[in-house]
């Protein structure tokens, strides 16, 4: 089955066609971080008219890349939840209308489903029961997964995502927008253990994350001593990304001790981060567990996890109706 996915819950307007759930055929994405940089954060109205006017040439070359016409494509997965609702509106309307028009099948998926079930594109994926720890810039969940479609939420953030912090540090250090990318180049040169960090809420079988704290302590550091330069950049940047890298890792791996689970996935946007990546393939080797990690292009958003969560659940009995709609806040 040719699935054709599409994602619009923040700034990327996203398209992907997948074979069997499987195999991406073509994944064409238009980011809009230079539209948003220079207000240090995605502008919710601007991503919603920049989705409109990227959707249609975003499918176009989806198409194209793939060889593929609309006439090939057998089911319509949309990410409708969580997200910017102007922009999931934008994605849902267009997929229902070229659903009716193609005469297939069209699903909402949920925006957190897709990141956990991105794994699926891999070569090595999991087998349920898994835990998925979902980090990104608007969320750091963690799910246990005995089953597909089945997700039962463990814990997540109080108040920043770990996302949000690196950008909010990263803007307090001078650093552009977003702050995942740059902060990690510059810890590759510091000393992660030059600066004690706090790590919040780190008490046994507490599953949630605070980040704020960790933001404010970073503050009230540039306001005693300044905005740091040279080395001293470096090693703040490895000291902040290590308290985030260590908060996640350590409770993801406690969890799974907790529930017996042996196999994790790591995901979202953030799961690309080099710190975070091998501190969880450390912890997760050292207690004998399995983890799994898409490539950095898929811990963004993409279309091609929307298809795959979406041809999973049509394979579940799963249809949308005439009555589909945007959710901004849809909890998993």
């Amino acid at each position: 089955m040719l699935v054709l996915g599409l994602e619009t819950s923040c700034d990327e307007t996203a398209a992907s066609l997948v074979e069997d759930g499987q195999q991406v055929l073509s994944d064409t994405v238009a980011t809009q971080i230079a539209i948003h940089q220079r207000y240090g954060g995605v502008v919710p109205e601007l991503a919603s008219r920049n989705h409109v006017v990227q959707v249609l040439p975003v499918v176009d070359q989806c198409l194209q890349s793939a060889g593929k016409s609309l006439a090939d494509v057998e089911l319509i997965a949309v990410t409708s939840g969580p997200g910017l609702l102007g922009a999931l509106l934008v994605g849902v309307q267009f997929a229902k209308a070229l659903a009716l028009a193609m005469e297939v099948p069209v699903i909402g998926v949920n925006h957190l489903e897709g990141h956990l079930l991105a794994i699926l594109l891999e070569d090595l994926a999991p087998v349920p029961p898994f835990l998925g720890l979902v980090v990104s810039g608007g969320h750091t969940s963690l799910y246990d997964v005995p089953e597909y479609g089945q997700y039962r939420l463990l814990g997540s953030t109080r108040d920043d995502a770990a996302g949000e912090a690196f950008d909010k540090v990263a803007k307090l250090l001078g650093l552009p927008y977003p702050g995942g990318a740059p902060i990690d180049s510059l810890a590759r040169e510091g000393d992660p253990k030059a600066i004690r960090f706090p790590r919040p809420l780190s008490g046994p079988g507490v599953f949630e994350w605070s980040f704020s704290g960790l933001k404010t302590a970073v503050a009230s550091r540039i306001r005693a001593h300044g905005v740091p330069q040279g080395q001293e950049m470096a090693d703040l940047c490895a000291s902040f990304q290590e308290a985030v890298a260590d908060s996640l890792t350590r409770k993801l791996v406690a969890a799974a001790r907790q529930l017996g689970r042996q196999q994790l996935v790591l995901c979202g946007g953030v799961a690309a981060n080099s710190r975070l990546r091998a501190l969880a393939q450390e912890r997760a080797a050292y207690r004998d567990m399995s983890l799994f990690v898409p490539p950095p292009n898929r811990c963004t958003d993409n279309g091609a996890m929307i298809a795959a969560a979406g041809y999973r659940a049509y394979l579940r009995g799963v249809r949308a109706d005439d009555t589909l709609n945007a959710s901004a806040a849809w909890r998993l």
